[in-house]
């Protein structure tokens, strides 16, 4: 419903001018991303638009009536960011907080204002008044008020296009204020995730350790900023070494959280981490004690490897068995448990069995979280263990070649598909003695 007092004679634009206006306006404001430059742009159109000698526009946002906010003003230039000042000039009663709650357009043409009012300051001199509320959920909580200093000065033929382009102004503008914020949020997340990242990366070995008859090379990639695969040496007595390899469920920083806390459990057990069982039920009861019920869980495999003897005794909690390759043979055979076990962190009770392997000059084992065999292509297709083991065809290889030929082998299978989960594999190869790896 419009408000209005007499009927002005002020004639309307041709409509090639106004049209010229809108376009180079719109132009104008599209080159812009910033809301406050944007609105600048706008209140210096559309004053030009309407004719206007003045504008103030209100908000009665967080404020109970009769109150309201002079969010700018044609007093104050365009430079105020209301978005910035919110608290600035808060008024009540008046003319304005009377249009302002109405929450209808309105046109006064022959407007006189009075020197009481608590606004005098931004009406004086104005003899024409023409109020646009800007909606919100069917409510009007802004609104742009026109000002004039001649009477019956806003022509009624051309009043319904202000309210209309105001308001679709108003969304636009509110989505790009709601844009930048959840910019400003995620920039501010970004950087907690990268802070965590860095702290994730810090838990995990700074270079693999020289093993006497292995040869060593590790991959570590996460699917987001942190998360939730763990690798971790252990030195022990009789130059015996532990290896251990984990998966938390779930991704991002829940699960790197849940990763620092086991990588902590790992290293409080005070007596040597032997034999795997002791490590994976140690880490198993802590978990259960403090964070069954969270819904995630741990899988891990934890081997110790004798240099001398060339054995292997592993224990499994859950986790995808090591693959292992024998030079001179095409099979290749996985690493399984005598048990199967529960993951970590489920029930603290769970009781873990070591299994012992024995490993010959040119083996290939091969320790690695789902996230390599779970790599999915274009078409949604798994990576799977056949293409794992393919990517082991190398007999001669040194560690790090075979590494990167896997690596090679599931970017070319993703087709480009970013990594749906972390990624962590270990590739040990046996030798002879600790000197230089063979090459293929």
């Amino acid at each position: 419903m419009l408000t209005t007092r007499h009927s002005p004679n002020v004639p309307r634009r041709p409509w090639d001018e106004r049209l010229a206006l809108n376009v180079e306006a719109m132009r104008e404001m599209s080159r812009e991303t910033d809301p406050q430059k944007i609105v600048q742009i706008y209140g210096s159109r559309m004053r030009e638009f309407t004719q206007a000698d003045g504008m103030v526009a209100l908000s009665r946002r967080d404020l109970e009536k009769p109150k309201y906010r002079i969010t700018r003003s044609s007093l104050w230039g365009l430079e105020v960011d209301p978005w910035k000042a919110r608290t600035k000039l808060i008024l009540e009663s008046g003319i304005l907080g009377e249009v302002l709650y109405g929450e209808e357009p309105v046109i006064i043409d022959d407007f006189v204002p009075d020197p009481n009012d608590p606004a005098y300051e931004h009406l004086e001199g104005k003899k024409s008044l023409a109020a646009v509320p800007l909606y919100e959920k069917g409510v009007g909580m802004n609104m742009i008020v026109l000002l004039h200093n001649e009477p019956n000065a806003f022509n009624r033929e051309m009043f319904p296009e202000y309210v209309w382009m105001s308001n679709l102004f108003g969304r636009a503008t509110h989505n790009q204020v709601l844009t930048d914020q959840l910019r400003i949020a995620y920039n501010e997340l970004d950087r907690e995730l990268l802070a965590v990242a860095d702290i994730q990366r810090a838990l995990l070995p700074t270079e693999l350790p020289r093993i006497p008859t292995l040869d060593l090379a590790a991959h570590y990639q996460t699917s987001r900023r942190a998360g939730g695969d763990y690798y971790d040496f252990f030195a022990l007595p009789n130059g015996k070494w532990g290896i251990l390899i984990a998966d938390v469920s779930g991704h991002g920083t829940p699960a790197a959280v849940l990763m620092a806390v086991t990588h902590s459990i790992a290293h409080t057990l005070i007596t040597p981490p032997d034999p795997p069982s002791k490590l994976l039920s140690f880490i198993n009861y802590h978990l259960s004690a403090r964070y069954a019920g969270s819904g995630n869980f741990v899988t891990a495999f934890y081997g110790i490897y004798d240099p001398t003897t060339r054995k292997l005794l592993y224990s499994s909690a859950g986790h995808p068995p090591p693959r292992v390759r024998q030079c001179g043979s095409d099979f290749v055979r996985p690493m399984n448990p005598k048990q199967r076990a529960l993951p970590l962190g489920i029930d603290g009770k769970e009781t873990y069995v070591d299994t012992e392997a024995t490993l010959t000059d040119g083996d290939i084992l091969v320790l690695y979280t789902d996230g390599i065999t779970e790599a999915r292509s274009s078409d949604g297709d798994m990576f799977g263990t056949d293409r794992l083991d393919k990517a082991l065809g190398r007999c001669r290889a040194t560690a790090q070649d075979l590494l990167q030929s896997t690596l090679d082998a599931v970017h070319t299978f993703a087709k480009g598909r970013p990594a749906d989960d972390d990624r962590t594999l270990l590739v040990a190869r046996v030798e002879n003695c600790g000197c230089e790896s063979a090459q293929s």
